[in-house]
Order: structure tokens, then sequence, then C-alpha cells
């Protein structure tokens, strides 16, 4: 498009730089923060800390001091940190269900309220208004509606004749509650992908189909979805990337209970960083988690990458 490479620079500048101050260096000096740790055992440090802290005193006077500790914090979480194991397994399990779960509802609504008239237009902006609101207040609403006492999801089981359910208070349950929370708020968001990538398949291809004697599920089948690979491709990796950083809901719903159960490794990190003070851990997780990222967005690239163009 731009035939002089300063044109092509200069336009792209503004968004390089940003992208650079805001997500490069941060990520950078968190590989880099990951390296270094106490001079002396965590725990003890985090002790003695938190006394410095209580004390008024801070760190400086003669608590422990930091220092280059290589790869130690990362051969600490691998070989010595069940609770690290413990979240690396709820957050793999979060995103492997919530995903691909949002992926095909968001899919299928495409499907559904691709069109024109107003009918569709209407339901179209009711499907996305849940991702206009923030995650946080979303939070709160359904953790009012998921209240075990006084929850309205509860009041209409019991309306129907169903057992009230303890819901986020449960260790089986609390999961499921929040992915089905963000399949919730983010299904129309993605659906509006998906309908933009309809919009641009060729409309020879369903008049050729439609000659053939094909019907609209072969149609969709044959045409629609081999077609949408790139737009599935990219919604599938975006989504995965933003389901690894789920932080909100967890902090406000759940604070990673019960019985950790829903401790995914964003919160722990948070949790190891601003609650056990140390950051070392907490930098290292957040590190595992950007590569974890990383590899599964490559992952998914090649595995939808599309066979067929148009």
């Amino acid at each position: 498009m731009f035939r002089e490479p300063r044109a092509a620079i200069v336009f792209l500048a503004p968004a390089l730089i940003l992208l650079g101050l805001f997500r490069v260096l941060p990520a950078a000096v968190s590989v880099g923060e990951s390296l270094m740790g106490l001079a002396t055992p965590p725990t003890a440090a985090s002790e003695a800390i938190g006394a410095s802290i209580n004390a008024g005193v801070g760190a400086a006077a003669g608590g422990p001091t930091r220092a280059f500790v290589g790869f130690s914090n990362y051969r600490h979480l691998f070989t010595s940190d069940p609770v690290f194991w413990g979240s690396a397994r709820v957050t793999l399990a979060y995103s492997a269900l919530a995903s691909p779960v949002t992926v095909a509802v968001a899919l299928g609504l495409a499907f559904l309220l691709k069109g024109s008239d107003r009918r569709r237009s209407l339901l179209r902006t009711a499907c996305f208004l849940p991702s206009a609101i923030s995650m946080s207040v979303v939070a709160v609403v359904w953790g009012l509606m998921l209240d075990p006492y006084y929850g309205l999801v509860n009041s209409l089981l019991r309306a129907i004749g169903l057992p009230p359910q303890p819901f986020l208070n449960s260790p089986r349950q609390a999961l499921a509650c929040l992915i089905a929370i963000a399949v919730w708020r983010n299904s129309g968001y993605w659906m509006m992908f998906f309908l933009a990538g309809m919009q641009g398949i060729p409309r020879e291809a369903y008049e050729a189909a439609a000659l053939d004697g094909a019907s609209k599920s072969k149609q969709a089948w044959h045409i629609t979805i081999p077609l949408l690979a790139r737009t599935v491709s990219f919604v599938l990796v975006s989504n995965t990337a933003f389901n690894f950083l789920t932080f909100a809901p967890v902090f406000i719903l759940t604070k990673g209970g019960p019985i950790r159960s829903t401790n995914v490794l964003v919160y722990e990190s948070y949790k190891s960083a601003f609650i056990g003070l140390d950051m070392g851990r907490a930098t290292a997780i957040s590190s595992l988690v950007l590569a974890a990222v990383l590899l599964l967005s490559l992952a998914e690239l090649r595995l939808t990458r599309p066979k067929h163009e148009y």
C-alpha cells in the first residue's frame, strides 16, 4: 500500500511506540524481575519484610536485600511449588473450556442473526450489549444473581421445582460459573467479527452452490465455515489470550476459592506479589503465563491455518 518506506514508518510509529511502552517494556521488566530475588529464603524474607513494614522502619534497615538469583524462582516453581501446579491446571481447564465454547456460541449466533431485517438487528444489539459492560460490573451483578440464599438464579430454580445450588460457594461449580459468565459476556463481541467475515464471502459462491442444489446447511458447512478460517483463527487466538489473563471475576467473586478451585495463575501471581511480598515468584509466574500464551497462540494459528482462499 505504501510505496515509500518512510511513509509506512511515520504512520506506524505512534502505534509501535505505544506498543513498546505499554506492552513490550513491562513484559521485559517482568522477565528481568523474575531473575531477581531476596538474599534470604523466600518465606523468611517475606516475614522479615512484613515485620519491617509493621515496625515502620522498611527493609533497608538491616532487612533482606535483592540480588540476582538466575532461574531459582522458575526452579522453585517447577520442583517445589504445588500451589503453582494447581493454579496451572485450573488455568488450563478454564481456558480449554471457555475458549472453544465462546467461539462456538459466537459462531452460532452469527449464523442465526445474519441478515438486515429489524428483528435481527435488535437481537444483535442485545447480544453485543454485555461486552460493552465492564468485567468488574458484570462480576458484581452475577455475584448477586448467583447468591445461594437470595440470588435470582436460585429463586428461578425454586419456582420450577428444582433444588437451589451453591454456585460460587461450591468447589465443583465455581469454575463452571466463571466460564459461563465469560461466555455470556464475550460471545456477542466475537459474534460481530464472524458477521463481518461472512459479509466478505463472495455471493457468487452461494449462488453456484444453490444452482447445484446445495441446501442452506451444506452451504454453511462447505462454504461459510471453510472461508471463515482466518476469522476463526483470529477469534480463537485472541479469546484464548483473554481467558489466560482472566483476573477481575476471580478477584471479585471467588478470591481463588473455594479450596483453590478457581485460583488461576494471574490471581496467584497477584497474591504472591501483593500479599506474599514475593515479587520474584510473582514475575516468574507472569513470565510463564506470557510464554504459555505465546506457544498456544502459535499452535492455534498453525492448527487453524486456512486451506481455502477467496
